[in-house]
């Protein structure tokens, strides 16, 4: 029997009156809109996604639309939102759901689950929040929010853990509250419960919080080191794609040679864009997008 989930209350009327207007979460959104904009948020903020969202929506408004493109386009549109090869998970997501599903995001979990580049926390979110749905939908700011006010814990471990997924199912409400628990509480991790600089004054369920009724007891697990990307492969790879989305032509090596100068990095990031499906190597030495683009 689900645990009575004293948090519900305080967490939902706050979110009444401090959610974020996004396009995605208005009345009128469709199941695509919000499944691209739930890949899109994979480690990248709002800030930097709602731009890209609202071009992607008004040129691919359905996945058949997509699907229509090569996805050298895909990756073309995707700018700089990192990790461009969600771009490419995007455009089979829309292939599958043209030709398997009549253009029509499914609305069952497990069926979500079978889509491109679509994994369990993905395939909970659109299923909560495009169709309703009663899943515990947990993403870094839910499980943040849960290992404080909880578990009494400053960060969750490292790796989702079946213990925390049993905490998110015991607190999940009726089918009517489901959905907007699970974004109002991610909402709080996201503008309250925030990693480095909680806001605990703010918070609706300061005086219920086990974290700081403890008294905010420091984090004890592995060192958590931030990302680094200058210099990386990573940055490279990016230098690159930016020549290859930018040109509308195949690119000669020389062009993408000039972007980074460590040659063995380079030729290194080069080779995995090519291997990911990122970009193709023509008979003649020149690189472009996949798909016959750029």
């Amino acid at each position: 029997m689900a645990k009575r989930n004293l948090l519900l209350t305080p967490v939902l009327e706050w979110y009444a009156r401090c959610a974020r207007e996004l396009p995605w979460r208005e009345p009128g959104a469709t199941p695509w809109s919000i499944l691209v904009s739930e890949i899109m948020l994979q480690q990248t903020p709002v800030v930097r996604v709602l731009p890209v969202w609202t071009e992607w929506m008004e040129r691919w408004p359905t996945p058949a639309a997509l699907a229509a493109e090569p996805p050298g386009e895909a990756v073309r549109h995707w700018g700089r939102l990192g990790y461009p090869r969600r771009a490419l998970n995007l455009h089979a997501c829309a292939r599958a759901v043209t030709d398997l599903h009549g253009g029509r995001v499914p609305a069952d979990h497990a069926t979500l689950l079978t889509l491109p580049g679509v994994g369990e926390y993905t395939a909970a979110a659109v299923a909560s929040f495009a169709f309703g749905g009663r899943h515990a939908v947990l993403d870094t700011n839910v499980r943040r929010v849960l290992a404080r006010a909880v578990r009494a814990e400053e960060y969750p471990p490292k790796a989702t853990t079946a213990a925390e997924r049993a905490l998110a199912e015991s607190l999940l409400p009726g089918p009517e509250d489901a959905p907007v628990w699970a974004v109002a509480v991610m909402e709080l991790g996201a503008l309250v419960c925030t990693a480095r600089a909680p806001r605990c004054a703010d918070c609706p369920i300061r005086d219920r919080c086990a974290w700081r009724l403890a008294g905010k007891p420091p984090y004890e697990g592995p060192a958590r080191r931030g990302q680094t990307y200058a210099g990386t492969d990573r940055q490279c790879r990016g230098r690159l794609l930016a020549v290859l989305r930018e040109a509308h032509g195949p690119v000669p090596k020389a062009a993408l040679d000039s972007v980074w100068d460590e040659p063995v990095q380079r030729e290194r990031a080069l080779d995995g864009l090519v291997s990911d499906g990122l970009a193709e190597v023509l008979g003649d030495g020149t690189y472009r997008l996949p798909g016959g683009t750029g």
